[in-house]
């Protein structure tokens, strides 16, 4: 039987983790683990995670290291170690997924092949409210919800809509799947792209080009994007420029990446579990 961990990268707001991880509680087939990658959050995060665990009726892993800047592939190598699933489910912690998303993602799960998903994004009065309430009670039909039809799901219509691609460049980190092994073999995610952007399109298109199929997932594996800020976007022109020429040289193997990771010594992560 295939594992499935369910990873979920987080950094400094421990409200919105809250409601993403009260989401996990509700689905109707649990994954076999939480892995959480955080990116340097400070006290009140690891304390929420902590509460978590105690609920949560399959384990959680709490992967941390510290605040030196947005080092997000780093700590997403680093829970992918931890991760003892097979089949890895990623997404965010400012994430609310439906509760049949676990679900959706196991059944859309194929050989060697990793997944793009979608999100319904939520505008800054509900994503208050939803904050305030602690939960997620968002449809379709909900005011300040955009990209709505993301929201809608149909076991028909993802006949229909669920399909192999081709297209990397909209692959997104908050939600998408990928076999643990496919990773390994590409090296995982790419130490070197530090700051906001692209870290997620490079290695889906470094898995594209090692021979793994991409499957979009449509009106399926729901799930809702919290309204926040845009983080500092420096470093994005350098980000997309390495993911412009994994494309054109067909790169399938970053040379700083999740095997590097192993192999370093008394640093500055830990491990909670």
């Amino acid at each position: 039987m295939v594992k499935i961990t369910l990873l979920v990268s987080t950094y400094n707001w421990p409200e919105a983790l809250s409601v993403s991880l009260n989401s996990v509680l509700k689905q109707t087939v649990m994954p076999c683990e939480v892995v959480i990658a955080d990116d340097g959050s400070r006290e009140e995060t690891k304390s929420l995670i902590d509460d978590f665990r105690k609920r949560c009726p399959v384990p959680v892993i709490h992967c941390w290291q510290s605040d030196n800047g947005f080092r997000k592939t780093r700590i997403l190598n680093t829970a992918v170690a931890a991760a003892s699933g097979d089949y890895i489910v990623q997404i965010d912690g400012d994430i609310v997924i439906d509760k049949n998303f676990i679900a959706d993602h196991i059944a859309q799960m194929r050989p060697h092949t990793f997944v793009r998903g979608s999100r319904a994004c939520l505008l800054p009065e509900i994503t208050q409210e939803v904050l305030k309430k602690g939960r997620c009670d968002v449809s379709l039909l909900s005011k300040h919800v955009m990209n709505g039809f993301n929201a809608f799901r149909s076991k028909f219509l993802s006949l229909f809509l669920c399909r192999r691609s081709s297209d990397v460049r909209h692959v997104k980190g908050c939600n998408t799947a990928f076999w643990k092994s496919d990773f390994i073999a590409v090296n995982g995610y790419n130490n070197d792209l530090s700051g906001w952007g692209h870290e997620d399109i490079e290695l889906a298109a470094r898995l594209y080009n090692n021979g793994t199929a991409l499957r979009i997932v449509k009106s399926l594996a729901i799930a809702f994007h919290l309204h926040h800020t845009f983080n500092s976007r420096h470093n994005e022109q350098g980000n997309l420029q390495v993911y412009e020429q994994v494309i054109m040289d067909k790169v399938k193997r970053c040379e700083n990446g999740y095997d590097e990771l192993l192999n370093i010594e008394n640093d500055d992560r830990q491990i909670w579990s």
